[in-house]
């Protein structure tokens, strides 16, 4: 992305590869359920095949997922890119930011990941999230941050 004169980036991040434990896990559940359960139906080498064959497609799907997005805040915006060969952005000025909350599960704090959520103003776009990023506190730091350095009347 390309930086307007005097902006910097103050976050720059995806998602983080340990939140994706549970989708990965579930894939991989997934593959073992059908690779018995085909086993025991047909053969034991289309039950492998098959097997094998989810649980490479779970791990590639997560991969994808995770590298096709990314999550920017800099002095002036906030910024989510999503897709390799679709290309999805949503982008709001930090003015607009209302309010900047961030939800963990129990799970989520064990792995240091978690969700932020942007309220913007005036804005239908409910969906503004920095899901499973590492560290939200931070993610939410650099947000107080940014719109310190822009509050009206410190002459930035």
């Amino acid at each position: 992305m390309d930086l307007t004169e005097g902006e910097h980036a103050l976050y720059e991040g995806r998602p983080a590869w340990r939140a994706l434990l549970g989708f990965y896990l579930w894939g991989l559940l997934l593959a073992a359920v059908v690779l018995v359960v085909l086993w025991l139906a047909t053969s034991p080498a289309v039950g492998v095949l098959v097997g094998v064959g989810i649980a490479a497609l779970t791990v590639i799907v997560g991969y994808l997922r995770r590298l096709s997005t990314k999550y920017l805040i800099t002095t002036r915006r906030l910024r989510i890119s999503r897709g390799i060969l679709r290309r999805q952005v949503q982008e709001t000025r930090l003015e607009r930011v209302q309010n900047v909350n961030y939800d963990q599960s129990l799970i989520d704090r064990a792995l240091r990941v978690g969700s932020v959520d942007f309220d913007t103003a005036g804005s239908d776009d409910s969906e503004f999230r920095f899901e499973w990023v590492t560290h939200p506190e931070r993610v939410v730091r650099a947000v107080d941050e940014a719109t310190a350095e822009h509050r009206p009347g410190t002459g930035v």
